[in-house]
């Protein structure tokens, strides 16, 4: 009897701390913001690698139609948080995330592949101050006045590293966004008041990776490199999750 009241004792002291193990991560809640040409789901592979670190996840559903319209997705999203907030951003994500970031339960900031603005400052501006990658030469216009990549530039610019069928739903579910959007300033970049990560995609050919370095080292971020296209949480989900929970821990 007391052999058995042992094992039990021990087996509930393990749950127990595996319990404690998986609220520990659900004290933060890492809110993902997509970029252009893509929408939430571009997120899929990393949010499940985070769901099994027991975090909490959100993916923000961007409208793409300005700056101000996508901040406020945002802002909606980390009021639907449970507790304090990481906040990622993909390519036009990260100018969103600089903005939105000044909320005060965000506690830090992970920039993946993205624009990094500072304060009075735009996505165009950033893009063009250094040369220009070869996928912008790929993107299309609408008459109405949004950017859309077409099918050839997303297999051999935006996400070159990736199976066919991705590219196609990629192709099939992109966001098209706003073009005078990425003339729109950011107020104030959260970036100067908040702990900073920056994944720099070293095969990207829709943000310069130069651009990428820089942006980095002007936002003193904690910076890693992988050797992935545009779309490196599609195709290194591992090291981009990673990166976020260090940012959670």
């Amino acid at each position: 009897m007391k052999k058995r009241f042992t094992h039990t004792l021990m087996a509930s002291l393990l749950l127990a701390s595996a319990s404690g193990a998986a609220l520990a991560n659900n004290d933060k809640t890492v809110v993902l913001v997509h970029g252009a040409f893509a929408d939430g789901c571009s997120w899929n592979r990393v949010i499940s690698d985070l769901q099994r670190q027991h975090t909490d996840v959100i993916a923000v559903q961007l409208p793409l139609t300005s700056l101000q319209d996508d901040v406020a997705a945002t802002r909606r999203a980390i009021a639907r948080a449970q507790g304090d907030v990481v906040l990622v951003g993909h390519s036009w994500g990260g100018t969103v995330i600089s903005e939105a970031g000044n909320d005060a339960r965000v506690k830090s900031l992970v920039y993946v592949a993205a624009f990094a603005p500072d304060s009075g400052q735009s996505t165009a501006d950033l893009a063009n101050s250094f040369p220009a990658p070869p996928g912008s030469a790929g993107i299309a216009k609408t008459a109405d006045g949004f950017l859309y990549l077409p099918g050839k530039s997303v297999r051999q610019d935006f996400a070159p590293d990736i199976q066919a069928a991705e590219q196609n739903t990629l192709v099939a579910t992109q966001g098209p966004i706003r073009a005078e959007a990425f003339a729109e300033k950011v107020t104030h970049a959260a970036w100067h008041d908040k702990p900073s990560w920056y994944v720099v995609s070293k095969n990207d050919r829709m943000i310069n990776p130069d651009l990428e370095r820089a942006m980095a080292k002007a936002i003193d971020a904690k910076t890693s490199e992988v050797a992935a296209s545009h779309v490196s949480m599609v195709s290194h989900p591992e090291e981009i999750a990673r990166v976020i929970e260090q940012a959670v821990k």
